[in-house]
């Protein structure tokens, strides 16, 4: 404790420190007390955490989120600052194995069932079939030499080159929402450019303002800013105001990083290391948007024209059904406040949180004097809301919807990753594999409270929810703190609510050759 106290004392002398002392000491105790996993009761399944919304009422849900979004309270949030390495991950590999390689002997090696020369052959197969195609030609001419060519020629690192690194098109350092991702007739998009347009038909009302909002790295941020400016010039002559703004992640958001022993971690000037904090840092992203109604989606879930009509259904099916539930809500907390207390009104709030959230006080507030039932009920309610779209489950890696139990016995409904479960346990472990539903993040969440204030959103999150990673910098191993995930426990504390959603409306690029797949592909009439 005195060595803690020691380095508080360092920590507030230091200079331009982004990072606040108290917090950095915070982090520190995080790494020596560990993250705890979270206890897993049972997967939320159909009829019991996961809701499905009848065809009926499909239409009573969509007319009342375009009400809202002509009131213009609706904003589409983007994480995208993330770079788009990892879609080139295979590929670089194969490159990094082999300064020149043939067309066959990638597919020699392919043969072996090696899934990075598999990928690799896939993709320069069809590497016509790219959006980017005519791009890569383009740049591959400026060089003096032919696509097809170095194809035929046993080049094919060249192409990977051309596409991956600074010589040619440098996806491989840019970032997602700068990869053309579909192609048109006339013209192919950029991921930016698909999510604009999506905006347009789902954060946009009759004043045809579009309202959109995209978290991005400040190493990209000049050529992001200029592409966008493309854009906005395009689309305000189709008669779009483009309401787009763009925010990075907060240095006071940076973790600092420890040694194995958990002691503060140090560079050769003597300065403490920090890392970032994950998507969960984007939580003060999202709080400092000052916003009403957001739409949440991540940057390589979008899909071309030809299937887009169902994403934006049900975007707008969750939007009103939040708006809906948002409603009833703050007619409780209204009737909590204003009302004089009597039994009928606990009674009738606790059958609405039952039914609409599917949680059960009656047993926690039978003890409890009347005066004490009217104030839990009321901080109860009294939190942001969100509707999260779950898709029935693939193979995908990502979190599930599952009913938590924490230490205080409290029982909620949280979207859980797998590197929070401790799948050492034989009864959790089956817990976790009879989930049904997975987390596509897509979310419409409401960040007002009911006199239309906005929430603080740090106050809802759970600090025991981060994840403890091990890394390296330098040669040396370092351990690292991620913030609780922004979906996870950022929004820990929100009242939650899942609805089954198709899977039609989730269609994520985690590799450049999921861009093959049907329904990245051009529309195909018959």
């Amino acid at each position: 404790m005195n060595e803690l106290n020691n380095l508080k004392n360092k920590l507030l002398t230091a200079v331009n420190l982004d990072v606040p002392a108290d917090k950095i000491i915070r982090q520190i105790k995080i790494f020596e007390k560990g993250i705890p996993y979270l206890k897993l009761l049972k997967p939320c399944i159909i009829g019991d955490g996961v809701k499905v919304i009848p065809d009926t009422e499909h239409n009573h849900y969509i007319e009342i989120f375009l009400q809202v979004l002509d009131e213009g309270r609706v904003v589409k949030f983007v994480p995208a600052s993330g770079a788009a390495t990892r879609m080139f991950k295979k590929q670089l590999a194969v490159l990094g194995k082999h300064s020149h390689l043939s067309l066959n002997k990638i597919k020699e090696l392919a043969d072996s069932g090696d899934e990075e020369y598999k990928a690799t052959l896939e993709f320069i197969e069809n590497i016509h079939r790219f959006a980017f195609c005519n791009e890569l030609k383009k740049v591959v001419e400026q060089n003096g030499k032919s696509l097809e060519d170095l194809i035929t020629n046993k080049k094919v690192s060249d192409v990977i080159r051309f596409v991956t690194e600074s010589v040619g098109l440098n996806y491989a350092n840019l970032p997602k929402g700068s990869i053309l991702f579909h192609s048109y007739p006339d013209e192919s998009r950029t991921a930016f450019e698909e999510h604009l347009i999506e905006a347009m038909n789902y954060s946009a009302g009759k004043n045809k303002i579009v309202k959109a909002h995209f978290t991005i790295s400040t190493e990209h941020a000049e050529e992001i800013k200029k592409l966008f400016d493309s854009f906005i010039e395009k689309y305000n002559k189709q008669g779009w105001e483009i309401d787009v703004s763009f925010s990075f992640q907060s240095p006071t958001t940076d973790t600092v990083s420890v040694t194995p022993d958990n002691k503060p971690l140090r560079d050769e000037n003597g300065k403490l290391v920090f890392r970032p904090g994950g998507h969960g840092a984007l939580l003060k992203n999202l709080s400092d948007l000052k916003a009403d109604i957001v739409s949440i989606k991540n940057i390589d879930n979008i899909v071309p024209d030809h299937i887009r009509d169902e994403t934006y259904k049900y975007k707008k099916i969750l939007g009103g059904y939040l708006i809906s539930l948002q409603k009833k809500v703050f007619a409780f907390l209204e009737r909590l406040e204003m009302e004089k207390m009597d039994d009928s009104l606990i009674s009738e709030t606790i059958y609405f949180l039952k039914e609409e959230l599917e949680i059960d006080l009656s047993d926690k507030l039978k003890t409890k004097t009347l005066p004490e039932k009217e104030n839990y009920l009321f901080n109860f309610l009294n939190r942001p809301i969100r509707i999260c779209g779950m898709v029935k489950k693939e193979d995908h890696p990502g979190g599930s919807p599952f009913w938590v139990e924490d230490e205080n016995e409290e029982i909620t409904k949280q979207i859980v990753e797998t590197a929070q479960v401790d799948i050492s346990d034989q009864n959790q472990l089956r817990i976790f594999d009879k989930a049904t539903h997975f987390n596509p993040v897509d979310l419409v969440c409401g960040v007002k409270d009911y006199k239309g204030n906005h929430f603080n959103l740090e106050k809802f999150s759970n600090p025991d929810t981060g994840l403890i990673t091990t890394k390296s910098k330098d040669g040396k191993e370092l351990k690292a703190l991620e913030l609780p995930g922004l979906w996870n426990g950022g929004m820990y504390y929100w009242l939650t609510v899942f609805v089954e959603i198709p899977k039609i409306t989730f269609n994520p690029v985690k590799e450049v050759n999921d861009l093959l797949k049907p329904e990245h592909q051009p529309f195909k009439s018959h």
